[in-house]
Parts: structure tokens; sequence; C-alpha cells
């Protein structure tokens, strides 16, 4: 007798879902134990999708009277072990400063999104890229660094918030999941497949000290020399980062003459550019950073070594592109494309920058591919 063959699990169907709440859902299934945070364009749905699941699931929401209480008390809930995400938009980010330093003195882990919008100031609602220093190099005060990731696309923004917790958890440390206002507002179909990130057993998190020694969290070290040396176990743990978290991707580099790097929104531009470009006979290709820190010098160098320019594409008056420069060291002419105020490069502006920079570097020398 033979026995019917078992049923195939049905097929995972993809769901159509906004970025604000296909970030909080990833959050969510990440095992994320509290969230708090505070109304802002253009990440709101985020903290209503949030307002919605935690309570459902039992799970921490508040809704703060401040982007200051809102990121302390993320601080609190992190130094109690507790899985945390935390997020805002441009103006918020910047009143998240102070305890962004605190939580990285103090070695806790955090997720922090920023959905970004224009500025300076209050600027508009309209999506940007001109918090890229701030999430880049430090944010608030201090010699400290925290990795930054950012996603292209809604599907991948759902991979890496685990990967987020992941690295938060494995370094002790607040990293930054960088969107815009584009990949916030907008709809893409997202399979609902979702990591789940182990759980670090730690013997740091305040959890009460009774039978055992207690325990301290903290940032302050009022003595010089023992200062110093907190310092120089962070600035190792960085260059740990450094080696190991760097994340890129590379699309039609293969026989590209021009390199075109941009991350976010704008390589989604950029990658449409690219075709059109290829269509006329221009040679071009994308470098997108995923981590844009630690920013993936290593790779940018070898492709620039055998490119015949770089185009740099931002949607902010150029900020990844000082990066890139230094990346580049030199090795080929660095361009450069910015649109601000919440305005969006289009893939026609991008190919007449790729035509200009074709004709100006005619006849550079290559190295053999």
């Amino acid at each position: 007798m033979t026995l019917a063959a078992e049923a195939a699990p049905p097929p995972v169907r993809p769901v159509l879902m906004k970025g604000n709440e296909a970030i909080a859902e990833a959050a969510i299934q990440a095992g994320c134990d509290a969230y708090f945070g505070y109304p802002i364009t253009p990440q709101a749905e985020l903290l209503e999708w949030m307002a919605r699941r935690m309570p459902e699931l039992g799970r921490v929401f508040v809704q703060a009277e401040s982007e200051l209480g809102a990121i302390n008390m993320g601080l609190g809930a992190a130094a109690t072990g507790a899985r945390v995400m935390v997020s805002s938009s441009s103006p918020g980010i910047s009143l998240m400063a102070e305890a962004m330093s605190y939580m990285a003195g103090s070695e806790l882990p955090l997720v922090l999104v920023n959905v970004m919008r224009g500025g300076p100031g209050l600027g508009s609602i309209g999506p940007s890229q001109a918090d890229y220093f701030q999430a880049t190099k430090g944010h608030g005060h201090g010699d400290y660094r925290v990795p930054v990731l950012a996603p292209s696309s809604i599907a991948e923004a759902v991979d890496l918030v685990a990967t987020s917790f992941e690295v938060a958890e494995r370094y002790r440390t607040p990293v930054m999941l960088l969107a815009d206002g584009v990949m916030g507002q907008a709809m893409e179909p997202v399979v609902p497949t979702y990591r789940v990130p182990e759980r670090r057993s730690e013997a740091w998190h305040l959890t009460g000290a009774d039978g055992r020694a207690p325990r301290v969290v903290r940032s302050l070290h009022l003595q010089p020399e023992e200062l110093e040396a907190h310092n120089r176990h962070l600035q190792a743990k960085y260059r740990t980062i450094e080696e190991r978290e760097v994340r890129w991707a590379a699309e039609r580099l293969d026989d590209a003459e021009i390199a075109i790097v941009a991350y976010g929104t704008a390589a989604r531009v950029a990658r449409t550019a690219i075709e059109r470009a290829r269509d006329h006979g221009l040679a071009a290709g994308l470098f997108r950073p995923i981590s844009l820190w630690p920013f993936p010098s290593a790779a940018l160098a070898e492709v620039a070594a055998r490119s015949r320019a770089i185009l740099v594409v931002e949607m902010s008056a150029g900020q990844l592109v000082e990066d890139v420069r230094l990346a580049v060291a030199g090795r080929t002419p660095v361009l450069f494309h910015g649109r601000m105020g919440g305005i969006v490069p289009t893939p026609g502006e991008v190919v007449d920058v790729l035509r200009r920079a074709w004709a100006t570097t005619e006849g550079r020398p290559q190295e053999t591919r």
C-alpha cells in the first residue's frame, strides 16, 4: 500500500505593505519587547502600527511626552535586557542625540529608526537624505560611532530590522536604521517571512540583585585614566565592527566604466538611470552601500581603480560624497548630483550627468578588467 504524499504547505503570498508598517511588523516578529516613540511625519504610521500590535501581544508600547522621553525610556528598558526599538524623523532624531551618546558610553543595545525628512530645522515632510552626517559621524557628543544600515526597498528594510537587532546585541551598541520619506510612505509587496534573532544571555542585565552581586550600567567615569581606558575599549569594539559588519551591493559593475554610488531611494533612481544610460551605449553600474557605517571603503576603492569616473547621487547637498572621496583617494574623478528640500532626483537628471561625465572623462586610461 502506497501512502499518500504529505500535502505541501501553501506558498507564502506577498502582502502589500507600507514601508513604515513593514518595519514595525518586522521589529515585532524579530522579538521587540518594547517600543517608545512620539508622532512625527513621515514615520507616524510606524508608531501607529506599534500602538495597535504591541498591546495585542502583551508587549510594551509607550507614546512618550516627547522625543527626549522616548529615547530615555528606551535607554532604561535596554538596561534591563529588553529588545528595544525607538523611531522618529529628522528633527526628532536630533533631540535624541544626548541619550544616544549615553547608550554608546553605557554599551546598551537599541535599534533607532530614522525616516528622514527635509531640513534643516523643521524643513518639510518631504523625503531627504540630509541626515547622513548625523547618522554616520556619531550623532551625539564624544568619541563614539553607531552602525548604520540603509535599505533600498521595503523588503530589504524588513530583513535589515532583524540584522539591526543582531548587530546591536552582538556588540552592545545602538544601531540606526536609516530610511527616508519615500521608503516610509511607499507600498510594496512583502513576503511575510521574518528572521528572529537569537536571544543573548548577558551578565550585565539589570534584573534585580536578589541572590547576586549588584550590577551597574553607566557612562559616567570621573577619573581621566578610567575614562580613557573605557574609550580605548570602545574604539577597539568599533574597529571590530569595521572589520566584520561591512555590507554593500554591486549591480552591473563587471563591465561598467562609470560607477554610480547611491543608497536608499537614490539608489532606486540610479538603477533606472543605469538602464536608460546603457540603452544609449553608456556602460554604467551601481555601487550601493548598505552599511553607511562601517562604510565599504575597500570595496569601493577597487571599483574606483577600474572606473573612468564615480558619480554620487544623493537627496542632499552632498554628504555621502565625502566618504566616497575618502575611499576613492584620487584614483578617479568623483562627481556629484544631489537634490534638496524633499525633491527626489529623476532618472533623466542622472542620465544627463552621466553623459557629461562620459564626455569629460573620454580617453581616460582604464585598468584591464
